[in-house]
């Protein structure tokens, strides 16, 4: 059986007093049954690295860049990643997409930089409001998962794939148990035919979870965690929802 994971994703929200605040009490509340880890802004992986080590909770980024190095200034190589301890990277966000351009083949690339360096990339994908309505959903995410599938061949199993259903992200309306399972049924058939070991992979949903939806959630059977938003700034909120996935 697949062990649960639950990231946290921080967005760009935090500060010395509010993390540590918010990292004491995340530890306080272990023991977790599930995975757990966190995915803060570039400038707090350091005191991030430093509040977690000993503990089983890991740390991680919000993006990379798709290059080793090189002159491309205010971009964030997955190496300096690596050098901070991060164990994952989430890569093609919803709002990396809309807000900052980019494609399936650049979440792709930035998928590939992240496992050059043994970090394990959440590959996000996910549906506009307007696609779901146009019936588009699986055309939508198939579509961004093959790229990432393509470009990785063989190693596409290394990943975690997040559907994040973009109409669900900070609007307070999340998928049906049942609407989610269906994106997750649909991936895990489009994993299954590119790897044997897509039955070993995690597939999380993230759309405004919280406390008293995760159970229902984490109940059903391709969804193996989640990525959380604005619930994992509030230490309380997001140790329940990493109990729901125990």
């Amino acid at each position: 059986m697949r062990r649960k994971l639950v990231v946290g994703n921080w967005k760009m929200h935090g500060s010395h007093k509010a993390n540590a605040e918010l990292l004491d009490g995340i530890i306080a509340e272990r023991p977790f049954s599930a995975e757990v880890a966190v995915c803060v802004p570039f400038p707090y992986l350091s005191e991030t690295a430093v509040a977690l080590t000993n503990h089983d909770i890991a740390w991680g980024a919000q993006d990379c860049s798709a290059h080793a190095q090189g002159a491309y200034t205010g971009e964030v190589s997955a190496a300096m990643l690596a050098e901070f301890g991060c164990r994952y990277v989430i890569v093609g966000h919803s709002e990396r997409r809309a807000y900052h351009g980019e494609n399936d083949q650049l979440v792709a690339d930035k998928a590939q930089a992240a496992l050059d360096q043994h970090l394990v990339p959440v590959v996000c994908v996910g549906e506009t409001l307007a696609e779901r309505e146009a019936g588009q959903t699986d055309a939508v995410v198939k579509r961004q998962l093959s790229a990432v599938i393509h470009t990785l061949k063989a190693c596409i199993w290394q990943v975690v794939v997040a559907y994040e259903p973009v109409w669900a992200i900070g609007t307070g309306r999340t998928a049906t148990p049942e609407q989610a399972q269906a994106v997750h049924a649909l991936l895990r058939t489009q994993l299954h035919a590119a790897t044997t070991k897509s039955d070993e992979m995690k597939l999380l949903y993230g759309g405004s979870v919280k406390a008293d939806n995760a159970h229902a959630l984490f109940a059903q059977a391709d969804i193996d965690g989640g990525l959380v938003g604005g619930a994992s700034l509030k230490a309380a909120e997001f140790a329940a929802i990493c109990r729901a996935a125990g």
